[in-house]
């Protein structure tokens, strides 16, 4: 991407309301856990999901203990926050599609892979109206 559209992104984003992972006011409104089914299957189904606003995507996925700190050094720079656990919840602040969602499915299964673990599937939470 060039200067002029990393520009036009940091504008949009600034014109964007601010959302928080830890927002209390957020509620589950789209969830995929079927590899079968097609994210834009799972975002159309939907009819809580705003698609203009901001949501935080968030992945469930099984990491080995011993291997959360590597997945933190691989997502951290690009925004991702991990609470690890049983299942951990590998999340971040977007814009929802299903591009975007498909990406980051793929991307978080082949990091469970590599780490030795699984990807579940995820959901995307926003406020509650």
């Amino acid at each position: 991407m060039g200067l002029l559209g990393r520009l036009r992104d940091l504008l949009r984003r600034q014109d964007e309301p601010s959302l928080s992972i830890d927002d209390p006011t957020l509620v589950v409104v789209v969830e995929a856990f079927d590899i079968a089914e097609a994210d834009s299957a799972a975002l159309s189904r939907s009819p809580r999901w705003r698609a203009d606003e901001p949501a935080v995507l968030r992945h469930h996925v099984r990491i080995p203990t011993d291997q959360v700190e590597r997945a933190r050094e691989l997502l951290t720079p690009d925004g991702w926050v991990i609470a690890a656990g049983d299942i951990s919840h590998i999340s971040r602040v977007q814009k929802l599609d299903a591009l975007h969602c498909a990406q980051e499915r793929s991307r978080m299964a082949s990091l469970a892979q590599r780490l030795g673990g699984e990807a579940l599937g995820w959901d995307a939470l926003q406020p509650a109206r």
